[in-house]
């Protein structure tokens, strides 16, 4: 196979996407440019390669060298080698810092690094700390490439080898021989497919055990991460026989339910069967303890009634005007183990939560306030006049004995005596079973929520089965307030759930409706919208105040691609601008952008948003600022983390839950056809404020408001409640 060997010059285009790149490179001995295209990892102007594949004819480029594979070389000129440490990729050395360490040490500085880093100290400005930052950058960097070399023969892109090293280090070779599925089960971002492709290429049998043990293990959390509590036996025979769909020989379901059987006597999976010829239904461990424990924990709570004392007003309380719903909810939290109260935007839902605070404190009882993701806890926090805290911080979830876990449960349980969780549409299966293990037993507990809204975006479908099981007391906040009547964002977001038509384009309202067909013309509106027209009516800012909510992820009018504009038009590159390229994006100081995974040590969590106050390249850290209750907090990333945020100039409606914004822009477009939901509509309308734009065609939004069809989710707890099978 044809080989080339020479020094990188310049990258002509980079596709951080999937890690195509253009490249010219001066190859030796003659000094001639050649362009190279092909996947690489991050590379840098001034490294050496050596590259294999094949000569081709371009018909509008000419003759370029395909490369297949690759092998990064030391640089061997000092020109070369400042630029190679001064390419960002080793945490500690910038331009100028590459500059002074060549200028020092010469040719000898790479040997330098690695083999006397002490050395380093010799140079101006580096000291012990960062000649050790210095030499592990180094140190990295060599182990992650052999690490995407080694790859590279199964196919694996370099963003993808960069994860698996950093889950793996040194290891990576030895435990992906040992076990390519792991990867499915321990690498954030690889599934059954990326490991399955590394282990045919490795030789493993197609009708190996592990591999149709994984797949069964696959099915099941892909199922949960949509929603689902467990599958149906057949529907995991099914989906495992569409995985493997391209095999000679089909998978047979005996083999299948060998690999079931062992998981169930390893406790990692659960079978049950109602009645004799009822369908067998399959359940990760996990989500089977949860739900039988949910239903369990919540049948099981006792509260002394007898330590409530006192009654609220008639009408009226410590102020509160209270409509009869609302005086209802007070009676039945005096009475009543577990409460749900839930109404949709304009109820008095706040209100109400205010009432409770005071009711309950005239009878000095500890009362804790909670919410499931940092932005609703800071809304309850305001709103209350007292702290909430998310539920992850109220269980005090961290780092102990060597793993992430909540350190509030049955041993350690909370110390109140009423817990008042809002948003509790947002709260999953999961989260819900780790709060109630945390309560006391004689623990009251009130769960606030819109059961109107879109469900959790993990598993199970709580609050929905909860009030429909019939079993625990739930009151409906159906009276709009009238300072609320007069918000047509309200009076929308009622008729919105009845089905009907909102009322648009009022003067001097809240709500409008701008009339557009075509996707290409309704993104420049869109535009013109944030940047100017809107700020101007209301003067609010830009970036912090306006929000654009979409429904779909890719298409014009998707997350993506908003996000790419609205970026250009609201925060364009500029002098002395830092950025830098993460997967698909680039990211640049003053950014909006998202959490879009929890991070429990950095006490940032999924769907949280801030601002990008800093990059920078030779420490290898960005810093972001994030609101929260104290004011704003600075949050550093290391440029390895950065997958964990997206540009968020626009975001999905499932995204925006729990989160509220003073102007939001909604376009609703045939396009989103699958996604033209009644409840996605209210759900995204009610994110505002002060200001709804909603941007698309009346057909569009008749679709979406005939569509009434609630999320099917594959689970039993309502069913559980019922019964009393909690065990």
């Amino acid at each position: 196979m044809p080989e080339i060997e020479g020094t990188l010059d310049r990258i002509t285009y980079r596709n951080e996407s999937n890690d195509f790149t253009v490249a010219r490179l001066k190859t030796k001995p003659k000094s001639r440019l050649v362009t190279v295209v092909g996947s690489f990892p991050p590379v840098s102007p001034g490294e050496n390669l050596k590259v294999w594949g094949e000569w081709v004819n371009n018909p509008r480029y000419g003759y370029q060298f395909k490369a297949d594979g690759f092998e990064c070389l030391l640089p061997e000129t000092l020109k070369g080698i400042e630029r190679f440490l001064g390419s960002g990729l080793i945490k500690g050395i910038g331009p100028a810092t590459a500059q002074r360490l060549v200028f020092h040490f010469g040719k000898e500085v790479l040997e330098v690094i690695e083999k006397n880093p002490q050395r380093l100290r010799e140079v101006e400005g580096i000291g012990e700390k960062k000649a050790r930052t210095i030499a592990r950058g180094y140190e990295e960097q060599q182990d992650i490439r052999g690490v995407m070399i080694f790859l590279q023969n199964y196919e694996v892109s370099p963003a993808l080898a960069a994860k698996i090293y950093k889950k793996y280090g040194k290891e990576t070779a030895a435990r992906i021989k040992e076990n390519p599925y792991r990867l499915a089960t321990e690498v954030t971002g690889i599934g059954f497919k990326t490991a399955d492709k590394i282990a045919m290429k490795l030789g493993l049998e197609p009708r190996s055990p592990h591999r149709i043990r994984a797949a069964v293990q696959y099915v099941l959390w892909e199922a949960a991460a949509q929603g689902h509590v467990f599958l149906p036996q057949e529907e995991v025979f099914d989906l495992i026989k569409n995985l493997f769909s391209r095999e000679e020989e089909e998978i047979e379901e005996s083999l299948i339910s060998q690999q079931i059987n062992s998981l169930v006597e390893e406790k990692e999976i659960f079978l049950e069967e109602e009645g004799e010829g009822e369908e067998v239904k399959v359940y990760l461990a996990p989500f089977y303890h949860a739900e039988k424990g949910i239903a369990r924990k919540l049948l099981g709570l006792k509260f002394s009634q007898q330590r409530i004392e006192g009654s609220p007003g008639e009408n009226n309380y410590h102020h509160l005007a209270l409509t009869s719903p609302q005086r209802e909810a007070l009676k039945k939290a005096r009475e009543e183990e577990v409460l749900i109260i839930t109404g949709g935007p304009g109820t008095g839902k706040t209100t109400t939560i205010k009432a409770l605070i005071k009711m309950f404190e005239e009878s000095n009882l500890e009362v804790s306030l909670a919410a499931p993701t940092g932005r609703a806890a800071r809304r309850m926090t305001e709103a209350a006049g007292r702290e909430a805290r998310t539920i992850h911080r109220l269980l005090e979830y961290g780092y102990s004995e060597g793993e992430f876990r909540f350190k509030r449960d049955e041993d350690n349980p909370l110390k109140t005596d009423v817990l008042v969780v809002d948003e509790a549409s947002m709260v999953d299966l999961l989260l819900m079973y780790n709060l109630l293990k945390a309560l006391p037993s004689e623990c009251k507990l009130i769960l606030v929520g819109d059961m109107d809204q879109l469900p959790s975006v993990g598993a199970g479908n709580v609050l929905r089965e909860l009030i429909n099981s019939g079993v625990l007391p739930v009151v409906i906040l159906d009276k709009i307030f009238r300072q609320a009547q007069e918000s047509l964002i309200v009076v929308n977001a009622h008729r919105i759930n009845r089905g009907q038509f909102p009322i648009i384009n009022e003067k001097n309202k809240d709500f409008y409706f701008i009339q557009e067909e075509e996707p290409e013309k309704i993104t420049k509106t869109i535009l013109d919208l944030c940047s100017y027209r809107i700020p101007s009516y209301l003067k609010v800012h830009p970036l912090e105040d306006i929000q654009v909510i979409t429904p779909m992820r890719k298409t014009v009018l998707g997350v993506e691609n908003l996000n790419r504009l609205l970026q250009e038009e609201l925060n364009p590159p500029g002098k002395g601008k830092r950025q830098i390229y993460c997967g698909s994006e680039t990211l640049r100081q003053g950014d909006k952008v998202m959490q879009v995974r929890n991070n429990y040590q950095k006490e940032i969590y999924n769907g949280d948003i801030g601002r990008i106050k800093e990059i920078n390249q030779e420490e290898g850290e960005m810093i972001v600022v994030f609101p929260d209750y104290r004011g704003s907090r600075e949050v550093v990333y290391g440029l390895n983390e950065l997958e964990e945020l997206d540009l968020s100039y626009a975001i999905s409606v499932h995204k925006s839950q729990g989160s509220e914004y003073p102007v939001v822009v909604v376009p609703v477009v045939t396009q989103h056809f699958i996604l033209l939901q009644r409840n996605l509509i209210y759900t995204g309308i009610t994110r505002a404020r002060e200001l709804v734009v909603v941007i698309g065609s009346k057909k569009a939004m008749g679709i979406a408001l005939g569509n009434n069809r609630v999320e099917e989710r594959h689970t039993l707890l309502g069913e559980r409640l019922v019964s009393g099978n909690t065990f």
